[in-house]
């Protein structure tokens, strides 16, 4: 910088003129040299885009070589700048000039991370099977620019000698007071990080419905898990959206977590006189005679209880897809009636016997006397 300095100093030496004129041409100088250096540099730029795109090697970059042409050109403002502010001493002008040039250094920097943020959405969150990492990047891509602008602005006015403290801990107050009048908001919103973090469910999956409407389906799929809350298609079609600490305060039950294979338990009654063997090699025929139902584990029928009518049977069943769940109850249910009414097994209703006994007495004559 000093030799550049002697250097400039030469040159407007030789070319003479007052003091105010030798000012003018030192910063137009300086200009000149800036204008000259940072086109050299956008030529070499260009040059490296030109030949990334003969070699097919370019691919998504463009947007990481305009956010590094900001920043060289930042560079050299900012050296043009501090050159200039020393040459004439303007002790004023310094602190904003900074001030100014963090505010502008910060776009770039917020387009880099949301640069990188979608490199690694797309080298990483593809590669795995869940869908929630999708939610994570995303949350972090519309978060990210307002805090690198915000750190900015916080560093700007430190520069400019504004005392920082004072709003930042008013921002603490009003935080704290936003936080009290939006509790219920602000609990769906840590029960949604809770959420992606934790991982119960996730998009596509069969969880159970405690809040579908009376009559309806109670379970459904996963559409989507927001930051506030959780949207479920049931198997009605209904969407239903429940808010985030709803479902972190209830149980969960996920059918599709681990496997898509699941167990259905029916149960089944037959008549105190009627042949069990018989109604269970009925019930395990009819459940074989169902595609989606497995072989290993096989199906297996087992007497549960005695009841007041009836000798109560489970159907124990293991099935392919858990979303086939009700469609292999109704089948079972339907067909196991129509067999047993070919069998001749008994399916029993409540009964009674009433016993009615007479019991005679003995009758004891009167007579009238005179």
């Amino acid at each position: 910088m000093n030799t550049w300095h002697e250097w400039l100093e030469k040159i407007v030496q030789t070319m003479g003129g007052t003091g105010y004129l030798q000012s003018v041409l030192k910063t137009a100088g300086v200009l000149v040299a800036a204008f000259i250096l940072y086109t050299i540099i956008k030529r070499i730029i260009f040059l490296v885009e030109k030949k990334k795109h003969q070699n097919g090697s370019l691919k998504g970059d463009t947007s990481v070589l305009e956010i590094i042409k900001k920043l060289l050109f930042l560079a050299v403002v900012v050296v043009t700048g501090s050159y200039l502010i020393r040459m004439y001493q303007i002790q004023v002008v310094e602190r904003v000039f900074y001030s100014l040039i963090i505010l502008l250094v910060a776009i770039p920097v917020k387009d880099f991370f949301h640069v990188a943020i979608r490199y690694f959405k797309h080298n990483l969150v593809h590669k795995t099977d869940t869908k929630i990492d999708d939610i994570v990047f995303d949350l972090l891509n519309r978060f990210i620019g307002v805090i690198t602008i915000a750190i900015a602005i916080v560093l700007a006015l430190d520069i400019l000698g504004v005392n920082v403290m004072p709003f930042i801990a008013g921002a603490g107050v009003a935080g704290i007071a936003i936080g009290f009048a939006a509790k219920d908001t602000l609990s769906n919103l840590i029960a949604g990080v809770l959420l992606i973090l934790d991982r119960p469910f996730e998009i596509n999956d069969r969880i159970e419905v405690w809040s579908a409407p009376s009559g309806s389906a109670s379970w459904g799929d996963v559409v989507d898990i927001g930051i506030r809350a959780t949207k479920i298609r049931t198997t009605d079609n209904i969407i239903i959206i429940i808010p985030n600490n709803e479902i972190m305060k209830r149980d969960i039950v996920n059918y599709t977590l681990l496997s898509s294979r699941i167990r259905v338990r029916i149960n089944i009654g037959v008549a105190y006189d009627a042949d069990i063997e018989k109604a269970k090699k009925v019930i395990i025929d009819v459940a074989n005679s169902l595609e989606w139902v497995m072989q290993d584990p096989e199906p297996k029928v087992v007497v549960r209880n005695f009841g007041e009518s009836s000798i109560d049977l489970q159907l124990r069943v293991w099935i392919k897809n858990a979303r086939k769940r009700m469609d292999t109850i109704s089948y079972i249910m339907d067909r196991v009636k129509s067999v047993f009414d070919e069998e001749g097994v008994e399916i029993p209703y409540p009964r009674r016997d009433i016993v009615v006994t007479y019991k005679e007495g003995n009758t004891e004559g009167s007579s009238n006397k005179d």
